[in-house]
């Protein structure tokens, strides 16, 4: 009975599902002919849209009859529906990793978009999304690399410049990267857009939009829509390396002038901006291992701690205070080298400066989104359930789910968040912490879904960005330090305070604004006591 209803069900949905995504590529094609500047190379290109499409239909088809048949007539919250569910989850990511292969292009950004989502989708999408898709980008060949140069700037790599190594020392989802030398002797890292990025782009958008929607129709439980909405937002600048370039000097020009006391130990390469385009960025060439490489980052006496320390300063100085923030801080884009000067620390180690690369997702967080996010960190610091509250509302996500936005914030299970001991928001990496994560993530997951839905795409970057820094984190920590998260909280009340005193002018205000500056300072000193206490009781007792 149960198979029949099955079947009855998936050819029924199946059918109204392969009818929308036909009548929507063709009229996507039919659109893209007829609006082109080059109607002989769109032709060309649509020919292969379907096949495509066809990938697609037939991979998100198949995605969703496994769900509908594997969990028919299991009881919620069952142990047999859990554990069907983790094998469903399992199976479709991997199709989904195939398909991503296959198509390249946007598909390979969304796949390391999905890689990022840490407890926003399933664990079992995250980790197969995660161990591929940033390690197995695609590579084009030299003659397309040749081309892309020659179309750019006039003339062939051996001739644009006085080296050029053919062989790329790294490749993502949108570009790759060679070695060359300039004719005035500077090595230079020259990134170079992959050809099929231009030529598929709009076509793959429509294409998984179009799956996206369809199967919100089908299945309302599946809203992804958001994801979808943040691609056709960024995918064109991060296409256009123009704005890449442009972005990195804001980012360095705001340390300077928001954060001059860390400006030293945060760089981006500088960019040669004659032999830079749209689709072509030249760089200087900075060498280093990525942040969380902790074998190297030690052999050149550096401290992974402070590694760790600085990362979180740097990017909580950006969130609080810039309001212009590096939205994919993954491993591979992040390097450290020590810092030029030579200045060393207390015990004679080096100290790290932080290279920051691919500079083409940034969000601005306008002045109210990001006082009220800081503060939001700031209550969540200082385990402060009104401020949480009062501000999680503020940035959208309502009376009922500001515990669960919190919960996916910090990690942590409300009771944690609110607890008052110094370590309630350390994640310790166990096995245990991840289950119980995984186990939330899965129990609350239709709540998330709305919660995503609910929250403005720049939040939605932010819980991304998190996600990043939290992987790196735990990466050079073996799980999340005290040491960050006062850092964050420094830096979060500092902003606070700061918006304060310029909206307040008068004396009484200004001087009550100052005591509450003292009064938060004096906690963070008592929390940094606590801090060093409970470290050395663990040292003692090891």
């Amino acid at each position: 009975m149960r198979i029949m209803a099955a079947r009855s069900l998936w050819r029924a949905k199946t059918k109204l599902f392969l009818a929308a995504t036909a009548a929507g590529g063709a009229g996507t094609g039919a659109a893209m002919i007829a609006n082109s500047d080059d109607p002989a190379s769109t032709v060309k290109l649509c020919t292969a849209v379907p096949l495509r499409l066809l990938r697609d239909s037939v991979t998100a088809a198949t995605i969703a009859f496994d769900y509908e048949y594997s969990l028919w007539g299991l009881p919620e919250g069952s142990t047999e529906r859990t554990r069907i569910k983790s094998e469903v989850h399992a199976r479709s990511a991997l199709r989904l990793q195939e398909l991503c292969f296959k198509n390249g292009g946007i598909y390979i950004k969304l796949g390391q978009h999905i890689s990022q989502l840490e407890y926003l989708v399933p664990a079992e999408y995250v980790q197969i999304m995660r161990d591929s898709m940033l390690n197995r980008c695609p590579v084009s060949s030299y003659d397309q690399v040749r081309e892309v140069v020659k179309n750019e700037l006039g003339g062939a790599p051996d001739e644009i410049f006085a080296e050029f190594d053919p062989v790329p020392i790294a490749s993502a989802s949108l570009a790759q990267v060679h070695i060359a030398r300039t004719h005035e002797g500077e090595k230079v890292a020259v990134k170079v857009q992959h050809t099929h990025m231009t030529n598929t782009a709009a076509a793959d958008y429509a294409t998984v939009e179009l799956i996206v929607n369809t199967l919100h129709r089908l299945f309302p439980s599946f809203d992804y829509r958001w994801l979808i909405d943040e691609i056709q937002e960024s995918l064109p600048k991060e296409l256009n390396f123009l704005f890449e370039a442009k972005n990195s000097v804001k980012c360095m020009d705001n340390f300077q002038r928001f954060s001059p006391h860390i400006a030293e130990y945060v760089y981006a390469p500088k960019v040669h901006w004659n032999l830079s385009t749209s689709k072509l960025l030249v760089m200087e060439f900075i060498d280093g291992p990525q942040v969380n490489d902790l074998k190297t980052i030690q052999k050149l006496g550096i401290q992974p701690n402070d590694v760790a320390k600085l990362l979180s300063q740097a990017f909580a100085e950006m969130m609080f205070k810039h309001g212009f923030v590096h939205c994919d801080p993954h491993a591979a884009n992040v390097l450290v080298r020590p810092l030029p000067s030579g200045r060393r620390g207390i015990f004679g180690k080096k100290k790290p400066q932080l290279i920051l690369l691919d500079h083409g997702l940034y969000k601005d967080l306008d002045v109210s989104t990001r006082i009220s996010y800081a503060s939001l960190w700031k209550g969540l610091i200082f385990s402060d359930a009104n401020a949480i509250k009062e501000n999680s509302v503020k940035l959208g996500a309502g009376d009922d789910l500001y515990a669960l936005f919190a919960g996916i914030l910090t990690m942590r299970p409300w009771n944690k968040v609110i607890d008052p001991s110094i370590d309630h928001l350390v994640v310790r990496g166990t096995d245990g912490d991840r289950s119980e994560l995984q186990m939330y993530a899965s129990q609350y997951f239709s709540q998330i879904t709305e919660l995503l839905r609910r929250l403005p795409r720049v939040i939605l970057l932010m819980l991304k960005t998190n996600d990043c820094l939290r992987a790196v984190n735990q990466s050079l920590m073996q799980g999340s330090s005290h040491e960050t998260f006062l850092i964050v909280g420094r830096v979060s009340s500092e902003a606070v305070v700061e918006s304060k005193l310029l909206q307040n002018r008068s004396f009484l205000s200004r001087v009550l604004i100052c005591l509450e500056e003292f009064r938060l300072e004096a906690r963070l000193f008592v929390m940094q006591i606590a801090f060093w206490l409970l470290k050395l009781q663990k040292a003692l007792m090891s």
